[in-house]
């Protein structure tokens, strides 16, 4: 009896064998549960619905598996023994049509492509765990030897991902969804002119919109072409969600009032070192990421870094472009610490003159258009980073008091750009409330 891969949900066309409860010769009963699977919504195990021996474990713990896949063989009655058992996985062949697991894997599978199967589709299962079908184009690709699912076959044409450079996760090379991320895009100019033809052949044809002498024609730059590139992967790998909140701001204004007051004065008169609200808001935003480690983390392909420390990056404009120099380890420094790091980081950016060290990696980024008068606004998550703070613009707003009076309050707006792969809702509202309560009561970010 074959044992297959069975269906967890109508959209689940695989699943993750985690762990095995009975070895290969092992005597199994009906009931008796056999391996534990994990799809990206549940866990379950798999029991056995008929008595015999385990004659064959075609699949091991942490292979991903299509629903429907033969994973297991059980031989008929107690006297099976390790030669009366199936050949070797190589050697395997490709099995018969069965009519319900055809049905499940049919489905599963049309259901990517949002094409419902005919009754007269026959698909049979190969050695690989492909589903094929002569008629329609369901089952996985062949390049070469190796297998792409249908999910990744499409988001591959959807992107422009060229299947020859993926670099499959799956048993036997297969190439699924999840491999794409990791995947080389196309360059900027020719995703951005939403054509396949060369940048040369978009220029053109954007050119032709426009009279000859209405415009100016300016080339990019590496660093536009780079920023370019990975502001579309992000926005096309990454699935972005957003948390937006009003802050109070007064009790942070009266810090920076107090602070810059208290600093020493330099020879000239002038301050030594004047604290600005964004230096702050890094400050916070580093004691909030600590205090909510789960979220200080970064997405890595195939799995989650929880990072140590809070290494914040400042977002810097400069001339065509954009730079993030990262304040290191920013929860264990001073205010002014932070704040004369920040400058002198911020100053090497505009000059073109950080090394790579300081500006990759890192733990999040702030990004601060609140000194343009910005109210509001979303930024991009710049990868890895799975989180990216939009800081706006602190002004005063009317509030209505519990006894019906109006007050003037200062408040800014922030925005939390959220990898929904490493950051879930309640786990990203848990961090915007604990950056709130430090910028609301900004003694506390600093003890």
């Amino acid at each position: 009896m074959d044992v297959l891969m069975p269906q967890l949900g109508e959209t689940v066309a695989e699943g993750k064998i985690t762990q095995w409860y009975k070895a290969q010769g092992d005597a199994v009963k009906p009931g008796d549960s056999l391996f534990e699977i994990e799809t990206d919504k549940t866990s379950m195990e798999v029991p056995a619905t008929s008595a015999g021996v385990l004659a064959e474990v075609r699949a091991s713990a942490g292979d991903v598996v299509p629903v429907g896949a033969i994973v297991a063989v059980i031989a008929d009655g107690p006297g099976a023994s390790a030669s009366t058992m199936a050949a070797p996985r190589e050697a395997c062949k490709p099995a018969q049509p069965v009519r319900p697991a055809a049905a499940v894997a049919n489905g599963a599978v049309g259901a990517l492509h949002g094409v419902k199967p005919s009754a007269s589709d026959t698909i049979t299962l190969d050695p690989f765990f492909e589903v094929r079908t002569p008629d329609r184009n369901f089952g996985p690709a062949r390049r070469g030897n190796v297998t792409v699912t249908p999910l990744a076959r499409r988001l591959a044409a959807e992107t422009g991902v060229d299947l020859d450079s993926v670099q499959g996760s799956g048993p036997h090379g297969r190439v699924f969804a999840r491999d794409l991320a990791t995947a080389q895009r196309p360059r900027a100019p020719a995703v951005a002119g939403a054509s396949s033809a060369a940048p040369q052949q978009v220029a053109q044809q954007v050119k032709a919109l426009y009279a000859p002498g209405s415009y100016e024609e300016v080339a990019i730059d590496n660093m536009r072409a780079t920023i370019a590139a990975r502001l579309v992967e992000a926005k096309q790998a990454i699935p972005h969600f957003y948390l937006t909140a009003d802050v109070g701001t007064d009790a942070l204004i009266r810090l920076r009032e107090d602070v810059n007051a208290a600093t020493p004065k330099s020879g000239d008169g002038t301050p030594a070192l004047r604290l600005s609200l964004n230096d702050i808001i890094v400050k916070a935003w580093a004691a909030a990421l600590q205090r909510v480690p789960a979220a200080n983390a970064v997405w890595a392909g195939d799995r989650i870094l929880h990072l140590k420390h809070a290494d914040v990056g400042v977002a810097v404009a400069i001339d065509g472009g954009l730079y993030t120099p990262i304040v290191r380890a920013a929860e264990g420094k001073t205010l002014s610490a932070v704040s004369a790091e920040i400058r002198e980081l911020s100053a090497r950016a505009r000059a073109r003159r950080l090394k790579p060290q300081e500006y990759q990696g890192g733990s999040s980024v702030v990004s601060n258009l609140g000194m343009h008068g910005i109210r509001e606004f979303a930024a991009i998550i710049n990868p890895p980073h799975a989180t990216v703070l939009a800081v706006g613009a602190a002004r005063r707003q009317p509030v209505e008091r519990p006894d019906g009076g109006i007050v003037f309050i200062g408040q800014m707006t922030v925005t939390l750009s959220c990898d929904h792969r490493v950051v879930d809702g309640a786990l990203g509202a848990e961090l915007l409330a604990a950056f709130r309560g430090y910028i609301e009561n900004p003694v506390t970010a600093l003890a």
